[in-house]
């Protein structure tokens, strides 16, 4: 399948005003981050999640701990894939129980990947609460799922894909939408 590029949605600099106001909205939302932890989901949700951890630990002065998560095996679709999965490493090193947990993930879509986070999560520990912050939210849902807080909205049909490239995995930062190329 060849994909065109269709638009760009989101900039270097857009991405960064977005992220900052999840940050604030974080602190808002949980009156602080005394009891909160932040969660990456391999493979942009880490980069993401770290830079939250330091928006958040500029914001409020405090050491916040992050964790990554893989959810390859808790996936529902590994019978289906053709493709052998790539599983990474799953570092949690603190415990999850009574926390406030937020999950950190790019794109928010059909819900089943944040559905497998969830999994993984409650098989560490019990936390107080599981919140979900994502940089782009492009409806589709398949589960009753919805993001705590939101970098962007974004529209888009079935057909598209929202493609997020971050420097510190793809070497450039934006936000794009792709579509099958008509011939």
């Amino acid at each position: 399948m060849e994909l065109h590029h269709k638009a760009t949605v989101m900039d270097e600099k857009s991405m960064q005003q977005a992220l900052r106001r999840i940050a604030h909205e974080i602190i808002e939302h949980n009156r602080g981050i005394d009891n909160v932890v932040l969660i990456g989901i391999h493979t942009r949700g880490v980069p993401l999640a770290k830079r939250m951890q330091k928006y958040l630990q500029e914001i409020e002065k405090l050491e916040i701990p992050l964790g990554i998560l893989d959810i390859t095996l808790y996936r529902d679709d590994l019978i289906e894939r053709h493709d052998q999965p790539v599983v990474h490493t799953t570092d949690v090193s603190f415990d999850l129980t009574g926390k406030h947990v937020v999950v950190i993930d790019d794109v928010l879509f059909t819900g089943r990947t944040i559905r497998s986070a969830m999994d993984a999560l409650i098989d560490l520990g019990r936390p107080a609460s599981i919140q979900l912050a994502v940089l782009i939210d492009r409806g589709h849902r398949e589960l009753p799922i919805r993001a705590d807080y939101v970098g962007k909205n974004v529209p888009s049909s079935r057909s598209e894909l929202v493609e997020v490239k971050l420097k510190e995995v793809d070497q450039e930062e934006r936000v794009d939408i792709l579509e099958k190329k008509s011939d």
